[in-house]
């Protein structure tokens, strides 16, 4: 037996060992929690919105991936069908137009864009709609590079101020991050304000982010369903250290939230704490002489 045939057979066995622990590896991953969620963080059933958001997301890339296949497939036929034969030669016979084909390849892309717009507008007006009377308002204060969190529960006003934890990669150094709690099926409305630059309120698994913006007050609505925690962060370049602008989010049961209102100080951190505090009269000034 050759040297030659005996080193083809091993590096076929090798392929196939490779190829049997590939197999393995997805099968068994297919098993884990990360998998069964799907692509996107967080569960179906994370907040009140994550399921809308979900489905939206999905079915977009649905019709996405439908309309790429069918565009793929007419391009290759294409290739094929009228691909220059042997023997053949010069170009083939040329259409100046064909006014069915041309209506067609117009209605079409405005139909599919008009569905896309309505479904999103759908969402984002089921997920934006305002609380009646939320349970919870939290006044969410971006700050280089930290967050300030004011919680307004049941008339009773607490703050937490936060610093910010520089990243060493060291173990425990994320539990100094500061830390959002939040009521499990508590409606939640999230005033959302910068100190300083403009920063972005993200809380990944949520499925939803916001522009926070000095002098100007953004909103956010939710009630988180599932207890558990989440991590948050700035999603805006906001400086030097934008990618340590992180925070926890701790979703407990109420009463958890309620022992933990009563170990912050009483109060509210408002604009006075801001970089510049008359920032927000400023640029109510300027909107009303424009």
């Amino acid at each position: 037996m050759s040297s030659h045939f005996r080193s083809g057979s091993r590096g076929r066995r090798a392929v196939k060992v490779t190829a049997l622990a590939g197999l393995a590896a997805v099968v068994l991953t297919g098993c884990s929690e990360q998998v069964q969620r799907g692509w996107l963080p967080g569960s179906r059933d994370t907040t009140s919105n994550t399921a809308e958001l979900t489905d939206l997301w999905v079915n977009s890339w649905i019709a996405a991936l439908i309309v790429g296949v069918l565009t793929w497939g007419l391009m290759l036929w294409c290739m094929v069908a009228y691909r220059r034969r042997k023997g053949e030669t010069g170009y083939p016979r040329q259409l100046a137009y064909n006014v069915p084909l041309e209506i067609m390849y117009t209605i079409v892309p405005l139909v599919m864009v008009g569905v896309l717009f309505f479904y999103t507008d759908q969402v984002q007006r089921s997920v934006d709609e305002p609380f009646e009377d939320p349970d919870l308002v939290v006044d969410v204060r971006g700050k280089q590079w930290a967050w300030d969190f004011n919680y307004d529960y049941d008339g009773e006003e607490r703050y937490f101020a936060g610093t910010q934890a520089h990243l060493t990669g060291e173990e425990g150094v994320e539990e100094t991050l500061p830390t959002l709690y939040l009521p499990v099926g508590q409606e939640v409305h999230f005033e959302l304000n910068a100190r300083d630059v403009i920063h972005s309120f993200w809380v990944p698994a949520f499925l939803q982010k916001r522009d926070m913006v000095p002098g100007r007050t953004n909103h956010m609505y939710l009630t988180p369903e599932e207890e558990g925690t989440f991590a948050g962060k700035c999603a805006e370049l906001c400086g030097e250290y934008h990618s340590e602008m992180l925070f926890n989010v701790e979703v407990v049961s109420e009463q958890e939230f309620q022992e933990y209102l009563e170990t912050l100080p009483e109060g509210q951190l408002g604009d006075e704490y801001d970089r510049n505090p008359n920032l927000n009269e400023d640029v109510a000034a300027s909107e009303g002489a424009n």
